[in-house]
């Protein structure tokens, strides 16, 4: 692929605004970019020619060695070549903390490989918050300083990688090393599907459905089925709210937990490429659509389904106030599985909690066996750095992860595995039941959204939750930024 200099205009540019406007960034990049204008300063103004020639040689070997480091790198992806012994170390760049059940699930498998195939290797592990990703992604790219494998956002932030010749071609990579069915169809399908290309860019780190998780002691004891439409569950908050139970949580402080309803109703009513089409411009975010899910989430805050101040919880709060049976119902995704089978999370056990989907509001628009689905935030390798010893530690990662992390921790990466479901808790089983069973798949929210349109979409969500703001207005503040940024 071309590197696109337009697309690393903007990511450079996007990178010197953050810090800019974050006051803050990498010491090294500050020092390259402090480098690089003194040496172009010092260029522009020589008089010698033979200062100049000598400035223009030292270009164009650094040009040469760029190039040829990327040309190394795509040859390494395509051609199988692949090294278990050589002396290298990586650096990986992860939002999870070290002893976190992903932290762990990286750290262990990659400290395997170098216990079980190649001592020569080793890793350097650096923790960024997720909400600092995005600049530090930046940062790294405009002083051309990406980790050997780092974590990203799939969708709009990858695509920017992708077309400025960032990342390596995962597909390739795979066939490679001879792994290329290492990935779940699910997962594969939904990133290909974000990234839109034809080929993978980055690889699943999760495979998770989201839909609504219940409290089984609770709806016994106010005398409510489980809902599968959604007049169905609409009717089912209602009693539980006569009986002062409080029918939801939401994670309002998180603000996209709140943005998932919205998402749940449009999908639902319009289809599973509804936010889709609303992001590539074939639909507009004030469509009636778009403006009747907004409302609905508006409403069902108005009737207080969501209980007081539900902008002040965050997600970790609600799923502990549905374990606790501080409510009966949590819009939530299979990663909460862990807490629910955790006995110092759920002491009431994983029996009391189930999980149904979305309901339907129109079988013939959506069935009830099409789930949100998503891979989580997704890792990526650069491809400057890319060589036969990091296809090394890739190969034995793919071929490895599915099988380590349902063994040890219970939890579906997004790679195959043969784990006998006899060892699965009765929970885990059941979500790989309903990923088997699915028959389709949407994204989230804001999946395919530029940073201006999902900031609109995840800071007014709270206004909804508080009553400031209808579906009507919602929608309109999603398309004014839509526009901007278009």
């Amino acid at each position: 692929m071309k590197r696109n200099s337009k697309v690393l205009s903007v990511l450079v540019a996007s990178a010197m605004t953050a810090g800019m406007l974050a006051g803050c960034g990498s010491s090294t990049a500050s020092s390259t970019a402090a480098s690089s204008a003194s040496a172009a300063s010092s260029a522009a103004s020589a008089s010698s020619s033979s200062s100049a020639d000598s400035a223009a040689k030292e270009t164009s070997a650094a040009s040469s060695s760029s190039a040829a480091e990327a040309v190394s790198a795509e040859s390494t992806a395509s051609s199988g070549a692949v090294d278990t012994s050589a002396s290298k170390s990586i650096k990986i760049l992860a939002i999870w903390a070290e002893d976190s059940t992903e932290g762990k699930i990286i750290n262990e498998l990659t400290q395997k490989y170098i216990d079980e195939v190649n001592p020569n290797f080793s890793y350097e592990y650096e923790y960024v918050a997720q909400t600092d990703l995005s600049t530090k992604i930046s940062t790294l790219v405009a002083s051309d300083d990406l980790p050997d494998v780092f974590v990203y956002s799939a969708g709009k932030p990858l695509q920017q990688l992708i077309e400025a010749d960032k990342v390596v071609d995962i597909s390739d990579a795979l066939d490679a090393v001879g792994e290329s069915d290492a990935l779940l169809p699910a997962a594969k399908s939904s990133l290909l599907s974000l990234s839109n290309t034809d080929d993978l860019y980055d690889l699943p780190f999760g495979l998770n459905i989201e839909g609504f998780w219940y409290n089984k002691s609770v709806f016994e004891k106010a005398g409510v089925d489980v809902p599968t439409t959604w007049d169905e569950l609409l009717d089912v908050c209602d009693k539980l709210k006569s009986q002062g139970i409080q029918p939801l949580a939401t994670g309002g402080a998180d603000k996209w937990p709140t943005t998932r309803l919205v998402n749940a109703y449009a999908y639902r009513s319009m289809g599973a490429d509804a936010v889709k089409k609303a992001s590539n411009g074939e639909a507009k975010f004030t469509d009636d659509g778009y403006v009747k899910a907004a409302q609905m989430v508006a409403d069902m805050a108005s009737k207080g389904y969501f209980g007081e101040g539900a902008t002040t919880v965050d997600n970790t709060t609600a799923e502990g106030m549905l374990l606790n049976g501080q409510c009966a119902m949590l819009y939530d995704g299979s990663w909460f599985s862990s807490s629910i089978a955790d006995p110092e999370t759920n002491p009431d056990g994983e029996d009391n909690i189930g999980f149904m989907g979305v309901p339907v509001v129109d079988e013939s628009v959506s069935p009830a066996t099409e789930y949100p689905t998503n891979c989580g935030n997704v890792f990526c390798l650069s491809k400057e750095k890319y060589d036969a010893a990091t296809a090394g530690w890739l190969q034995y990662f793919v071929s490895n992860i599915g099988n380590y992390a349902m063994e040890n921790y219970q939890s579906i990466r997004g790679y195959k595995y043969d784990t006998d479901d006899s060892q699965l808790g009765t929970t885990v089983k059941a979500i790989v039941d309903d990923i088997n069973s699915a028959t389709g798949a949407t994204a989230w929210w804001e999946a395919y959204m530029d940073d201006q349109t999902k900031a609109a979409a995840q800071d007014n969500i709270q206004n909804v939750l508080n009553g400031d703001m209808d579906g009507q207005q919602y929608c309109e503040s999603i398309q004014e930024a839509y526009d901007l940024a278009n």
